[in-house]
């Protein structure tokens, strides 16, 4: 007989799910309506019938120019909202002309240095009209109050601008690593961000609580969406300990999740991770308004799950994993390229990527209810059992002390590594098929045309800085930057000087060492 089918967060798949899944299941209080309380079923009462995702097509390559000719592109083909990739030099606070950046400038993203960089990565792109998110975290104040800058230089009023930081440096320290500073001040950046846009930019999302680096990184997805949870509590208290009013901010914040090939295990995650948001947010916080209550996410499938062998394959397990996610009601959507696990996209698959989407949401049934599977035994069952080891989860966090103090322990980071070192074994003994890889694969893999960086694009990024800095004054530069040292040593709101100094045009770099000097960098403990 065969082994029993199992999830990726560990629990069987029974072969037939009948009512006796739901035994105490009540669906006034666990299911609800769409819309309504706990939002099991969407946040919105029409979902995609009013409207269809945001098609978010996730795109930054080496200068500002060239990733402004793709956002062009894709806007023509029929992406309806931006999505900003830095390069790693941007994401850990370095000008492309620090000796760290050697080597990374425009690699995994667009290099970021000055206003002026801002100005030209939107150059023809009303900022007023387009709704734009972007992936940075450690410095996403600073990126925010750049792209502030460059909509007031456009003549936008920052009322009109629309978007998302990612700005979840939480996540940092349990699985990517593009952190800065430590927890603590981080926290407060992040507190001070919440209470500047609920002034200067209140449309903007000021977070993107994101599960999906965790998920990369190995997580199931009950930790993925535990962990995630967890981070979002520990925000919302910082938030409140700033003086802050949960309804005041909470609506503001927004979620982002990987969305893997199980497709149905995905769906269940989602519709678990909004029932819960909505639990914590009423019964923990107090949030009165509806809107602090829902989880709004965005996703994107899952780059870990892509194969170098045979990449044609991946526009396969991409179009699943987009279903997983529309079924499961996102708010915003990127599919990932089938070259990706070979390099930066080409136009060419970067518009497949999107065509993907657009099959779904034009060609395909799936908008034409407001939620496909409510009901299904199996979905039901699953996302209570999802729900519930999440909670299982997160007790155990709070036992700790919360996010942060787990966090210091490295516990969730070992978790992970726990989940991501068992799947490696499942995989490497066949257990785990991987198509093309441990299964059915080619003796020879054909390669498809490849994106590739000019290394010559730091030099003209170098020169791009000293001309900024031979234009600028230099005086009202320095004064900018000692009042941002005196704010980060108080307690008033730190973007409001670092927008000064921005303004100014002092550098990326510039406030982020005033702020390393203050705070210091990060070491994680379990380094030793």
């Amino acid at each position: 007989m065969a082994d029993e089918p199992m999830s990726v967060s560990g629990f069987p798949f029974d072969a037939v799910y009948g009512p006796e899944h739901l035994e105490g299941f009540d669906p006034a209080e666990q299911l609800g309506q769409p819309g309504e309380y706990p939002f099991t079923r969407g946040i919105y009462p029409t979902m995609y019938r009013g409207r269809h995702w945001t098609m978010r097509q996730y795109a930054g390559m080496s200068t500002a120019e060239e990733s402004n000719r793709r956002y062009r592109y894709l806007l023509e083909q029929g992406t309806t909202g931006l999505s900003v990739a830095f390069d790693l030099p941007t994401q850990m606070g370095y000008d492309s002309s620090a000796s760290l950046a050697e080597g990374e400038v425009g690699k995994v993203g667009v290099a970021i240095d000055t206003v002026e960089d801002m100005h030209r990565l939107f150059d023809g792109i009303p900022l007023g009209e387009v709704s734009t998110s972007m992936t940075i975290n450690a410095p996403a104040s600073l990126l925010l109050l750049m792209y502030q800058i460059a909509g007031e230089e456009q003549g936008v009023d920052p009322t009109e601008l629309r978007g998302t930081i990612q700005n979840d440096v939480l996540k940092e320290y349990i699985a990517r690593g593009t952190y800065i500073y430590p927890p603590v001040p981080s926290l407060r950046l992040i507190a001070d961000t919440f209470g500047y846009c609920a002034q200067a930019l209140p449309r903007f999302n000021t977070i993107s609580i994101s599960g999906y680096h965790m998920g990369e990184a190995g997580a199931t997805p009950v930790q993925e969406i535990a962990f995630t949870l967890a981070n979002g509590i520990a925000y919302v208290e910082a938030a409140l300990d700033a003086g802050l009013e949960v309804d005041a901010f909470a609506p503001r914040l927004s979620f982002f999740f990987v969305a893997r090939s199980t497709l149905l295990e995905e769906i269940g995650k989602f519709r678990a991770a909004r029932r819960l948001w909505a639990s914590i947010m009423r019964d923990r916080f107090g949030a009165q308004d509806e809107k602090s209550q829902m989880l709004r996410f965005h996703t994107q499938t899952a780059g870990v799950q892509l194969t170098a062998q045979q990449p044609e394959v991946n526009l396969a397990r991409v179009t699943i994993q987009a279903l997983a996610a529309t079924l499961g009601g996102t708010q915003s959507l990127h599919t990932n390229s089938y070259d990706e696990a070979l390099a930066l996209p080409t136009e060419q698959s970067a518009r497949l990527a999107l065509r993907t989407q657009q099959v779904i949401a034009h060609e395909t049934d799936v908008p034409a209810s407001v939620d496909p599977l409510a009901g299904s035994y199996l979905i039901e069952s699953i996302t209570d059992r999802i729900e519930q080891e999440a909670r299982e989860y997160l007790d155990i966090i709070d036992e700790r002390g919360g996010a942060v103090s787990a966090i210091e322990e490295s516990y969730q980071k070992t978790e992970i590594e726990k989940a991501a070192y068992q799947l490696a074994k499942d995989i490497d003994a066949g257990d785990q098929v991987v198509v093309g890889v441990n299964r059915f694969q080619l003796d020879e893999n054909v390669q498809p045309d490849l994106q590739r960086i000019d290394e010559a694009i730091r030099d003209e990024q170098i020169a791009r800085i000293d001309r900024v800095k031979q234009e600028r004054d230099q005086a009202a530069v320095a004064a900018s930057l000692d009042d941002v040292r005196k704010v980060a040593a108080g307690d008033d709101n730190l973007l409001v000087p670092m927008r000064e100094a921005l303004k100014r045009r002092a550098t990326l770099q510039e406030v982020c060492d005033v702020l390393r000097d203050e705070y210091g960098g990060y070491v994680p403990h379990d380094v030793f």
